[in-house]
C-alpha cells in the first residue's frame, strides 16, 4: 500500500508538484521531429533545462560560451613576453647589488686604511688582495652575457662578494628549480618548495626511474611501480599516485602546461627558458625530462596549445605557469563540454571542474540536468530498457494529445469551421433533442417525454393511457464507422525541405483523434519512400524520413492501403496521402525501381493502382506540400480517376486541412 506524508507549506515548496508538464513540453518538439528520447535530451541539455523565459538555467551551450569568453579575456589581459622580463629584472638586481656591494666594500676598506696610518703596513697586503678580487669580479660582471640563461650559467660559478647579492641569486635559482620541478610533478609542492642542489640530484634519480618504467611499459614488460614508490614515494607527500597510470596522467597534464608555455613563447624566449632550466636543474635532468616527454607523447598525446596572448599585464614565471595550468584546465573542460554536446552523456563532465572554472551556478545547472532523467522516469514519461532510455506508452499518448491540441488550436485561430455536418438518423450520438414519432422512424422511444405528453393530455391518473400522438423519439446524429489509411511520405525531400515534422505531427494528431473520439474507426498509417511500410501508433513517434535512399513509391503505398482497407466492409473507406513530390518509384516483381525524373512506367503503375482503389470504393484525398507543375498534373490525373480531392497546404497549415477533411469524410448523411 502507498503511504503519504504531509508537511506544512513554508513557501518554498511548489504547491502543484514538479514541472513535469513543462519539461515534457520542452522535449516534445524534438521528440516530434526525431522520436529519439536520447536525442531530445541532448538537445535539451544543449539549450538548458529551464523554460525559455528562465535566464538563470544555463545549458551546455551557455557553459561553453562562458568558458570560451573567460579564456579570451585571459588571453587579452596578459603579455607573455614579460615572463623573461621578471627573470632579467631579478638578474639585474643581483648584478647591481653585487656591483654596489663590491664598490662599498672596497670604499670601506680604503676609508679604514686612511683613518689608521699606523696599520697601513699591515693592511696594505689585504687591501691589494681585496682590490684585485674586486677588479676581477667587476670584470666578470661586465662580461656577463646579455642572455639571461648565459648570465645564470656564469653566475653559477661566480664567487659573490656581497652577501645580499649571493642571497638574491640563490633565491632566483631556488625559484627556477622549484617552479620547473613543481610544475612537472603536481602534488609534490611541500617537498619542492625549497629544493636544494642535493634534492635536485634526487629528482634526477627519480626521472631516471620514471624513464625506465616507461621503457618497460613500451616493451611489454611490467614496470616496477611499487619499487618506484618505495624509493621515491616520500617525495609526493600526502598525495601519492595509486598507480602508474595515475602518475602518467599527472605527468601528461604537467608536460602539457609546460609545453603550452614553450609553444606560446617566441623562439628566442623558448631557447632562453630551456637554458635556464638546464642551469637550474642540470644538463642531465634536462635530457631526462626531454626523454620523458618523448615517451609520454608516444603513449598518450600531449595537447600543448599555442596561446596567442595580446594583453599588457605582466607575468612572472610562476604566474605564467599557473596561468598555463588554468588554460589547460579550461581546454580540458572545453573538450569535455564539446564531447558531451555530441554524445548527450553528462557523465563526461566533472562537476568539481565545472564549479571551479564556471562557478557554483553552473554546477547547480549541471546537477539539475543530471536529475532530468530521474524526473522523466518518476513522471512515467520514460523507462529503461537496459542502458537505453525510451518513451513509455503514456508518453506516446501525451505526444499525440499535444499534437491534436496544437492542430485544433490552429483551426480555432483561423476559424476554419464547417466540418460538423449534421443529419438526423438513428443508432448514432444523441443530440439531446426529441421529436414526435413519425412513420418510418426507428422506435428509439424517449420514455420521459412520452409519459409527460400522456399525463399532460389526460391529467394525473393511473393507469396512464398512451396514444400514438404522445410518443416522442430521440433525435440522433448518425455517424458511420470509417476505415482510413494515412499515407505518410518519408522520402528524403520531406526532411530536407522541412516538411517532415509537420506531417508527422498531423499523423500523431489524427492517430489520437481516432483512438480517443472514434474508437470504432480503423486507422492505418503507412510510411513510404523507396518501399511502403505500415507504422503502428507506438512506432510513430520514432519514425523518421529516409535520409539514405531516394524514392517516392506511391504505387506500393496505395497497394498496401487498398489491401488493408479491403478487409473492412464499412460505409467510409478512404486514403489520405501527404506528399511533397511526384511518384519516382514503383514495385516490379517485389523490387522497387527508382527513376528521376519519373519514368512513364512508374506513372502508369501508380495510376493503375489508383483505378484499383476506385473500383474498391476507396476515395483518395491528396495533400500536397509542394506545387511543382509535374506533381500538380499527376495529382489532377489521380483526382479525375478517383473523384477524390486535392489540397495544397504549407507545412504550418497542413493539420487543419487533414483533420477537417477526416471529420467531414467519416460522416454518412442519413435522411
Amino acid at each position: 500500500m502507498s503511504s503519504y506524508k504531509y508537511y506544512r507549506w513554508d513557501g518554498t515548496q511548489s504547491p502543484f508538484g514538479s514541472d513535469d508538464e513543462g519539461l515534457f513540453d520542452r522535449l516534445s518538439e524534438e521528440l516530434m521531429a526525431h522520436g529519439d528520447l536520447r536525442r531530445a535530451l541532448r538537445s535539451l541539455y544543449f539549450r538548458g533545462p529551464g523554460s525559455p523565459d528562465d535566464e538563470r538555467a544555463s545549458g551546455l551551450r551557455d557553459m561553453l560560451e562562458h568558458l570560451q569568453q573567460a579564456k579570451r579575456e585571459k588571453l587579452q589581459q596578459y603579455d607573455l613576453d614579460s615572463v623573461m622580463d621578471d627573470i632579467r629584472e631579478r638578474l639585474k638586481d643581483v648584478v647591481d647589488t653585487e656591483r654596489s656591494g663590491i664598490e662599498r666594500r672596497v670604499e670601506e676598506a680604503r676609508e679604514q686604511l686612511a683613518t689608521s696610518p699606523e696599520q697601513q703596513d699591515d693592511l696594505a697586503g689585504p687591501m691589494k688582495i681585496l682590490e684585485g678580487r674586486a677588479t676581477r669580479n667587476l670584470d666578470a660582471l661586465d662580461q656577463l652575457p646579455e642572455n639571461s640563461a648565459g648570465a645564470v650559467k656564469q653566475l653559477n660559478d661566480y664567487e659573490f662578494m656581497d652577501p645580499d647579492a649571493a642571497r638574491k641569486f640563490k633565491e632566483l635559482m631556488d625559484m627556477l628549480r622549484q617552479r620547473m620541478a613543481h610544475d612537472l610533478f603536481r602534488g609534490m609542492k611541500d617537498q619542492l618548495e625549497n629544493i636544494s642542489p642535493e634534492q635536485t640530484q634526487s629528482l634526477t634519480e627519480m626521472l631516471k626511474a620514471l624513464n625506465q618504467m616507461l621503457r618497460d611499459k613500451a616493451e611489454g614488460n611490467t614496470p616496477d611501480f611499487d619499487g618506484f614508490m618505495d624509493e621515491f614515494g616520500g617525495m609526493f607527500g600526502d598525495n601519492p599516485p595509486n598507480s602508474l597510470d595515475e602518475l602518467l596522467q599527472r605527468l601528461t597534464q604537467s608536460m602539457a602546461a609546460l609545453g603550452s608555455l614553450m609553444a606560446s613563447m617566441s623562439d628566442e624566449q623558448r631557447r632562453e627558458l630551456l637554458e635556464l632550466t638546464e642551469a637550474a636543474l642540470g644538463k642531465e635532468a634536462l635530457q631526462l625530462l626531454a626523454n620523458l616527454a618523448s615517451q609520454l607523447a608516444r603513449m598518450m598525446p600531449i595537447p600543448a596549445n599555442d596561446y596567442p596572448f595580446t594583453g599588457n599585464d605582466p607575468l612572472d614565471l610562476q604566474q605564467a605557469m599557473g596561468l598555463m595550468d588554468q588554460l589547460q584546465d579550461m581546454g580540458s573542460l572545453e573538450r569535455s563540454l564539446q564531447q558531451t554536446i555530441r554524445s548527450g552523456n553528462l557523465d563526461d563532465l566533472d562537476p568539481e571542474q565545472v564549479e571551479e572554472l564556471l562557478g557554483e551556478d553552473a554546477r547547480n545547472d549541471l546537477d539539475a540536468m543530471k536529475d532530468i532523467e530521474r524526473q522523466l522516469e518518476e513522471a512515467g514519461i520514460a523507462k529503461r530498457d537496459g542502458e537505453r532510455l525510451q518513451l513509455t506508452p503514456a508518453a506516446i499518448r501525451k505526444l499525440a494529445q499535444k499534437a491534436l491540441k496544437e492542430v485544433f488550436a490552429d483551426i480555432k485561430k483561423d476559424k476554419a469551421g464547417g466540418h460538423e455536418v449534421r443529419r438526423k438518423g438513428v443508432f448514432g450520438e444523441s443530440e439531446g433533442v426529441t421529436k414526435k414519432l413519425e412513420f418510418g422512424d426507428d422506435l428509439d422511444i424517449n420514455l420521459y417525454r412520452t409519459l409527460f405528453n400522456s399525463i399532460m393530455r389526460q391529467g394525473p391518473q393511473v393507469p396512464i393511457r398512451m396514444e400514438v400522438q404522445d410518443f416522442e423519439v430521440d433525435q440522433t446524429e448518425h455517424l458511420s464507422q470509417a476505415a482510413t489509411a494515412l499515407l505518410l511520405d518519408q522520402s528524403r525531400s520531406m526532411g530536407m525541405f522541412g516538411n517532415w515534422q509537420a506531417a508527422k505531427k498531423v499523423a500523431m494528431a489524427l492517430y489520437w483523434l481516432v483512438k480517443s473520439a472514434f474508437p470504432r474507426d480503423q486507422l492505418y498509417i503507412i510510411g513510404f519512400s523507396d518501399y511502403a511500410v505500415e507504422i503502428t501508433g507506438d512506432e510513430l513517434p520514432s519514425s523518421m524520413w529516409n535520409a539514405w535512399v531516394s524514392g517516392t513509391n506511391m504505387h506500393h503505398a496505395l497497394a498496401m492501403a487498398r489491401e488493408l482497407l479491403s478487409k473492412h466492409k464499412v460505409a467510409t473507406r478512404q486514403i489520405l496521402m501527404i506528399t511533397d513530390g511526384e511518384p519516382t518509384a514503383h514495385i516490379e516483381e517485389g523490387q522497387s525501381y527508382f527513376s528521376y525524373p519519373p519514368s512513364y512506367r512508374t506513372i502508369d503503375e501508380t495510376l493503375r493502382e489508383v483505378k484499383r482503389c476506385t473500383r474498391a470504393g476507396i476515395s483518395i484525398n491528396t495533400f500536397m506540400l509542394e506545387t511543382t507543375s509535374f506533381l500538380m498534373d499527376f495529382v489532377d490525373r489521380m483526382a479525375r480517376i478517383n473523384r477524390g480531392r486535392a489540397f495544397y497546404a504549407t507545412a504550418d497549415k497542413l493539420g487543419r486541412y487533414v483533420l477537417v477533411d477526416y471529420l467531414n469524410g467519416r460522416r454518412k448523411k442519413v435522411a
